[in-house]
């Protein structure tokens, strides 16, 4: 998949996972209840700053903050965008 969007510096592009939509108990979670998502996809990184390279790459699954980053819809997509120092663990 080639995405036309190259970050800069430190910031990468996730694009996040999917939400849960049934609990392990077999419940169905409605729309309006479901969690914003978590866990993500490395799609883009940047190089890194001078003093400190990036350490995640591309195709990565990352934990990041539940309000980390700026959402960006493209080409019908929605990806989240943020510095590096925002994810939390690489899984």
């Amino acid at each position: 998949m080639s995405l036309n969007i190259k970050p800069l510096s430190d910031r990468v592009v996730i694009e996040p996972s999917a939400a849960e939509t049934k609990t392990a108990s077999g419940i169905i979670i409605p729309d309006n209840a479901k969690e914003k998502p978590q866990k993500g996809k490395v799609v883009a990184a940047g190089k890194g700053t001078k003093d400190e390279p990036i350490t995640v790459k591309v195709g990565d699954s990352v934990l990041y903050g539940k309000y980390a980053g700026t959402e960006l819809k493209l080409e019908g997509k929605d990806y989240l965008i943020m510095r590096e120092s925002d994810i939390l663990a690489i899984i």
